[in-house]
């Protein structure tokens, strides 16, 4: 679904996190993950996240269920984990399929334009609809949007979503940081359907398309602005492994 790469690792500096670190490896990733097992004692482990740009950034929905399946891999976990990200504790589950279930943190408010949506997923986003986004340049579009005056500064990551049916919707997502189109984005997954479903209050499950595979989005949807037990579910697969020096 996503390209994320993943290290236990307790030290790492910002000058080894950019996008040329990885280019003579040919290792393509949208951002590494950095897996700290020994500062909460309360939780299984600790996740943060870089983008390829090298800064450490807000919440990344699928890095969470891909740290996940990281830390079964490594025998640290088994069906479940408890585990803190910049925007706070989150649970996740894990079946023997590498079916990875991430919960999210309730989302409490959303802005509601005449052509947009904007909300907070645990990282900022920006929806807007299109009737096709097969032939859509994310880039270079989402790059109008995410350097406009109102965006510039702080960034936000923008979405494009086609409605397929009434429980379907397939998104492409522009990245801060990345600064690029990436495959899938698991908050970004989040934000669209939350989006799609607004007028329909209680328990709602939205199917996602993306470039990078299906994704389910599980909520309840308390009145159109309010939304919890929201849980972002997916396969996580193995990729490679490998060393980088660092």
């Amino acid at each position: 679904i996503s390209s994320c790469s993943i290290t236990a690792i307790r030290h790492i500096h910002r000058s080894h996190l950019n996008k040329s670190s990885f280019c003579a490896t040919g290792i393509l990733v949208s951002g590494l993950m950095t897996y700290v097992a020994e500062r909460f004692m309360t939780y299984d482990f600790e996740m943060k996240y870089y983008n390829s740009d090298g800064n450490e950034s807000t919440l990344c929905g699928n890095g969470g269920r891909c740290i996940t399946a990281f830390a079964k891999r490594l025998g640290l976990i088994t069906k479940s984990a408890e585990f803190v990200a910049i925007d706070g504790p989150h649970k996740s589950l894990i079946d023997d399929d590498n079916v990875v279930e991430l919960h999210m943190n309730e989302v409490n408010s959303m802005i509601v334009k005449e052509t947009y949506f904007q909300l907070n997923t645990g990282s900022p986003h920006y929806v807007h609809y299109i009737d096709d986004v097969k032939d859509l340049n994310v880039k270079k579009e989402g790059a109008l949007i995410r350097y406009s005056p109102l965006y510039k500064d702080e960034g936000i990551n923008v979405n494009f979503v086609e409605v397929m049916n009434n429980r379907e919707i397939f998104v492409r997502t522009y990245e801060r940081g990345v600064e690029d189109e990436t495959l899938s984005c698991g908050t970004g997954v989040t934000a669209s359907a939350l989006t799609f479903i607004k007028d329909e209050t209680g328990e709602q499950i939205v199917t996602v398309h993306t470039l990078g595979g299906i994704l389910n989005v599980r909520c309840n949807n308390i009145n159109g602005q309010q939304f919890d037990s929201i849980w972002l579910c997916g396969k996580a697969d193995f990729v490679f492994e490998g060393d980088v020096s660092i």
